[in-house]
C-alpha cells in the first residue's frame, strides 16, 4: 500500500513507515535501556552519575533551544515546499540549510564550551547537592556533541522528506552499542573518577566523556553516509533565504514554547539536586523508562494519525478532525493504559532487578522503582496533550501549544518547590516525578477544553467513555497482579531481594497485561480490535 499526493509523487506507505519506525524505536529503547542499566553498575545512582547526567542534558538543551523548535516549525515545512518545486531547488534549499545550520551550531558549540561553568551554576544552582566541579568537567568533553545533535536533527529532516524513514529511526541504536562499549571500557581501565579534587585528566573521566561524544558521533555519521547512499550532494551555499522570512511568526512561537520547556527543566533539576545524592540521575532514568512505551506505541500512532488530522483540517472538514482527534485520545488511552499500570506496579521490582547490580544498592533501585511508578502514571496523560499539541499545530496554530505549556511549566514548577519545602530529601525525586505527572493531566484536561472552545462539541462523552475503561481495564490488572503476588510469595516463602523483584516482575507482566486486556473485552471496548491489531503488526515486523 502506497500514500500519493496530490502532485503525484508516491511515498512508502504510512503505516508500513510509522510501523517499522516503532520497531526502530523499540530497538533504540532497549539497547538504550542497556546502556543506561550498564551506566548504573559501573557508576551507581550517586554523585558521579548525576554530575555525567547533568552534563549530557546541556548539549541536547542547547541544541533544542537553537534548532530544535526550528526544525518543528520552519525546516520541514520549508524543506517539502522546496521539493515540490523540483528536485533541484530541493537539494540546493537543503544545502544552504545544511550550511545555515552548521555555522550556526559551530558557533554555538564554542560559546557554550566556553561558558560550560556558567551553565553548569544554571541548572545545579547554589544549594546542590551535587558536584558542580564534576558536572562542569564533563560538560566541556560532552558539549562539543550540539553540532551533532542539531545536524543530526536536520539531517534526519532531510532524509524523510525524501522519503528515507529506516536509517534515521535506527541511527540511535548505534549511539548506544557505542556508549555501551565505552562502559565496558569504563569498567576495564583502572583508577577512579575523584570529585575532591576534580582532575579531568584522570582516564576513568576522559573515557566516560569522550567514549558518550563518540557515540553522538557515530550517529551523525551513519545520517550523513545515508544522505550521500540517497543521491544527495553536497555543495557550500550562503545567504538568506526568503523562505525562512515567511515562518518567523511560527517560529517565534515554537522557540518561546522550547524556551519555557527548558525553563521548566532548570527549576525540576535545581530542586531534584538537593535530594540525596543520585536524585537528579534517578529522576532522569524514571523519566526515560517511563517514555518507552510511549516511545514505540504513542509516536507510531501520532505518526500515522498526524496525516489525516493535517489533511482534515487544511480541508476545513471540521467534523472529520474532530473524530480524528477523538478517536486518537481514545487509542492513547486503550494502547498506553496497561502499560502504565503495569509499570506503577512493577516499578520497584523493575528497578530492584536491574539498577541493584554493581556500584548501584537495593535502597537506591527502591527510589527508582517509585519514582518510575509515579512518572508512569503520568503516561496516558502525556500522550494526549502531545496528540492536543499536534492538533493545533494541523490547524497552523503554534501559540495556544506555547500557551499550554506555560500552564503546565507554572503549576508543574509550583508544586515542585512545595515538595521541595514539605518533603524530605531522600523522598524529593519521587515528589518531582508525581509533580510532572500531575502537570501533564492539567494540561489534557486544558487542551480539551481550549479545542472545545476553539471548534465546538468535541464527542467528549465519547472520549471520557473510552478512556474510563480504560482507567477502569488497567486498575483492574494491576490489582489482580498485586494480589497474585501477595499470594505467589506465600507460598515460595521468604528469598533474597533479586529473586524477589524477578518474580513480581514476570507476574505483573502477564497479569497486568492479561487482565486488562480481558476486562477490555468484557466492556466491549470498539477501540481494544484495532489496538490488538496494531500490536500484532508491530509484534510480526
Amino acid at each position: 500500500m502506497v500514500d500519493q499526493a496530490d502532485t503525484g509523487v508516491r511515498r512508502p506507505s504510512l503505516a508500513r513507515a510509522s510501523a517499522a519506525m516503532a520497531v526502530a524505536t523499540a530497538t533504540s529503547r532497549v539497547s538504550g535501556l542497556l546502556a543506561k542499566v550498564l551506566l548504573v553498575v559501573v557508576l551507581g545512582l550517586g554523585v558521579v552519575n548525576d554530575s555525567y547526567t547533568v552534563a549530557n542534558t546541556l548539549p541536547t538543551v542547547v541544541n533544542e533551544l537553537l534548532l530544535g523548535g526550528v526544525l518543528t516549525s520552519i525546516a520541514v515545512p520549508l524543506l517539502v515546499r522546496a521539493q515540490q518545486e523540483g528536485p533541484k531547488q530541493g537539494e540546493s534549499y537543503a544545502q544552504w540549510m545544511i550550511t545555515m545550520g552548521g555555522v550556526l551550531l559551530v558557533v554555538a558549540t564554542a560559546v557554550a564550551v566556553a561558558c560550560a561553568g556558567l551553565l553548569t551554576a544554571l541548572y545545579l544552582g547554589a544549594d546542590t547537592r551535587a558536584n558542580a566541579e564534576l558536572t562542569t568537567a564533563f560538560a566541556y568533553l560532552l558539549l562539543p556533541g550540539i553540532v551533532c545533535y542539531g545536524m543530526s536533527a536536520l539531517l534526519q529532516a532531510i532524509l524523510n522528506v525524501r522519503g528515507v524513514f529506516g536509517t534515521p529511526a535506527w541511527a540511535p541504536v548505534v549511539n548506544n552499542l557505542v556508549v555501551i562499549g565505552t562502559v565496558v571500557v569504563y569498567a576495564l581501565v583502572p583508577g577512579e573518577i575523584s570529585t575532591d579534587p576534580v582532575r579531568i585528566g584522570e582516564p576513568k573521566l576522559l573515557v566516560l566523556g569522550l567514549g558518550t561524544l563518540a557515540g553522538i558521533t557515530a550517529q551523525l555519521l551513519v545520517m550523513v553516509l545515508s544522505l550521500r547512499r540517497s543521491g544527495f550532494r553536497y555543495r557550500w551555499r550562503w545567504g538568506w533565504d526568503r523562505r525562512l522570512s515567511e515562518f518567523g511568526g511560527l517560529a517565534g512561537w515554537v522557540v518561546l514554547y522550547t524556551l519555557i520547556s527548558q525553563a521548566g527543566m532548570v527549576v525540576i533539576t535545581r530542586v531534584t539536586a538537593q535530594g540525596t545524592p543520585g536524585s537528579v540521575a534517578t529522576f532522569n532514568y524514571a523519566w526515560l523508562l517511563s517514555q518507552v512505551p510511549y516511545g514505540v506505541l504513542g509516536v507510531s500512532l501520532l505518526t500515522a494519525l498526524m496525516p489525516r488530522i493535517s489533511e482534515a483540517a487544511a480541508a476545513g472538514r471540521t467534523r472529520a478532525f474532530v473524530d480524528d482527534v477523538a478517536w486518537g485520545t481514545r487509542m492513547t488511552a486503550v494502547l498506553l493504559m496497561p502499560v502504565s499500570a503495569l509499570l506503577v506496579v512493577a516499578g520497584g521490582p523493575l528497578s530492584v532487578a536491574f539498577f541493584s547490580l554493581g556500584a548501584s544498592d537495593v535502597a537506591a533501585a527502591g527510589r527508582l522503582g517509585w519514582a518510575l511508578a509515579a512518572a508512569a502514571a503520568g503516561v496516558v496523560p502525556f500522550g494526549i496533550t502531545m496528540l492536543q499539541l499536534r492538533a493545533f499545530y494541523a490547524m497552523h496554530d503554534a501559540r495556544t501549544p506555547t500557551w499550554i505549556n506555560v500552564i503546565m511549566v507554572v503549576v508543574r514548577s509550583a508544586l515542585c518547590y512545595l515538595v521541595l519545602a514539605t518533603v524530605e530529601p531522600e523522598h524529593l525525586v519521587l515528589g518531582v516525578t508525581a509533580a510532572m505527572s500531575a502537570s501533564f493531566l492539567l494540561g489534557a484536561v486544558v487542551g480539551q477544553v481550549w479545542l472545545r472552545v476553539r471548534l465546538g462539541p468535541l464527542r467528549t462523552a465519547s472520549t471520557l467513555l473510552g478512556c474510563s475503561r480504560a482507567l477502569v481495564a488497567g486498575v483492574a490488572g494491576a490489582v489482580c497482579s498485586l494480589a497474585a503476588l501477595s499470594g505467589a510469595r506465600s507460598l515460595v516463602g521468604p528469598v533474597s531481594p533479586m529473586v524477589d523483584a524477578w518474580l513480581a516482575l514476570l507476574l505483573h507482566g502477564v497479569v497486568v497485561l492479561a487482565v486488562s486486556v480481558g476486562v477490555l473485552a468484557l466492556l466491549r471496548a470498539p477501540e481494544l480490535k484495532p489496538a490488538l491489531q496494531k500490536l500484532g503488526r508491530l509484534a510480526r515486523r
